[in-house]
């Protein structure tokens, strides 16, 4: 598969395709996004949200989830805050989420099958790494979004002058609605 991908990017940057994605580092709409990496909303999201290449900031993860205050997520966005001039941040889960129904046992049993060792678990274990939250799911989807705009919009580095939002968009049509 890498071989494809190379041998298309050879000829995208031969033709100069890039240029009609061209645009600065600062979001257009000083937005930053928090959602999922699902393959769904990979052109979905920014299409039902009218956005184009250069208007927001998108963060993804499995589930959508600020999952730690001091976590990847949470560093990106006061980046975008600090440095990129974010001023709004939407929450946005999505319907049929393969993360929600994760199981960490389940999880936990296909890193052995696939040559995890037990002591290796057991060391993180041991450092204090909660496997049940850390790679668990969620039993409710607004609960979850609604948790997430939480973190953030208690996080002692936040300044409250920053909008947070959390949404839920349909991943079949797109259609948004708010979790209030």
């Amino acid at each position: 598969m890498l071989e494809e991908i190379l041998e298309f990017n050879k000829e995208f940057v031969e033709k100069k395709e890039y240029e009609k994605y061209l645009t600065s580092k600062f979001p257009n709409k000083k937005i930053a996004i928090v959602s999922c990496m699902d393959t769904r909303l990979t052109e979905l999201l920014p299409a039902a949200l009218g956005l184009k290449n250069g208007d927001a900031k998108i963060i993804k993860n499995a589930g959508g989830i600020i999952s730690h205050p001091f976590g990847s997520a949470i560093r990106s966005l006061l980046i975008g805050i600090y440095e990129l001039e974010i001023e709004e941040i939407l929450v946005i889960g999505h319907t049929d989420c393969g993360a929600r129904h994760t199981d960490s046992s389940k999880m936990i049993e296909k890193m052995k099958e696939r040559g995890i060792t037990s002591k290796n678990i057991d060391m993180l274990k041991y450092c204090g790494v909660d496997f049940d939250s850390w790679l668990g799911g969620f039993a409710n989807l607004e609960a979850s979004v609604r948790k997430s705009v939480e973190v953030i919009k208690k996080h002692p580095l936040i300044p409250e002058s920053v909008k947070v939002y959390g949404l839920i968009i349909d991943s079949v049509t797109g259609e948004l609605n708010r979790v209030v």
